[in-house]
């Protein structure tokens, strides 16, 4: 039986794989990582795991993207940006990016080019690799208040419900309402001061505003 750290470690490599944007390379990415799973030992969380990457075996390319793009891009609360949960769109996300920029790098941890330090995947895998350094680990109830608030707002026929499902059942853990009022709380001072108009990112992480939407990631 895998000992809960490491299938913890495990469940957030697979999450971190499985929750990149569909891209031409995102197929053999799937196919690698069910693979990787199919040779976990333990049988519980090898079945775990298989249900959460088969909604996303079963749907073609470019559907996923469609998918991909109107859950996480255009949805404010099923987002993947941990300080847009956690700060809405003020001022203060700067300063948070930057930490987490200073945090990855402290850890050694090379992140993808163009990609933001808050980007959830990217944390996950993070957290994988470095459970042992202070400032990761303290990203661990952060990671998990706003996992469920995407959880909590992902619809029905999701293909991505598994992914978060499996993160909070076997990964996270459900955080206590304190946390998530607190993270509430937060957001909603933040919000105080936010900007007067939406942020979009393209896929190299460059701020624009006043283009075709649909080539952007939306980090609101």
């Amino acid at each position: 039986m895998v000992e809960a750290m490491e299938a913890k470690r495990i469940g957030l490599a697979v999450a971190a794989k499985l929750l990149g944007y569909p891209d031409d390379v995102y197929p053999e990415i799937l196919r690698e990582t069910a693979e990787a799973v199919s040779e976990v030992e333990d049988l519980t969380l090898r079945s775990r795991l298989e249900t959460a990457i088969r909604p996303l075996q079963s749907l073609p390319l470019r559907e996923l993207r469609e998918q991909y793009v109107w859950t996480f891009d255009w949805k404010e609360k099923t987002g993947l940006y941990l300080t847009a949960h956690e700060l809405g769109d003020s001022r203060e996300r700067g300063a948070a990016l930057i930490l987490l920029q200073h945090i990855i790098g402290d850890a050694g941890f090379v992140a993808a080019a163009g990609e933001l330090a808050d980007y959830m995947p990217l944390l996950y895998e993070l957290l994988a690799m470095r459970p042992d350094h202070v400032h990761v680990r303290a990203l661990d109830l952060r990671l998990a208040v706003a996992t469920k608030r995407v959880a909590d707002h992902l619809p029905e026929d999701s293909p991505y419900r598994e992914v978060f499902a499996y993160l909070m059942e076997e990964v996270f853990g459900e955080p206590s309402e304190e946390d998530i009022r607190r993270l509430e709380a937060k957001r909603e001072q933040a919000d105080l001061d936010e900007l007067p108009y939406p942020i979009l990112y393209g896929m190299d992480g460059t701020a624009r505003t006043g283009t075709d939407p649909t080539q952007f990631k939306m980090c609101n």
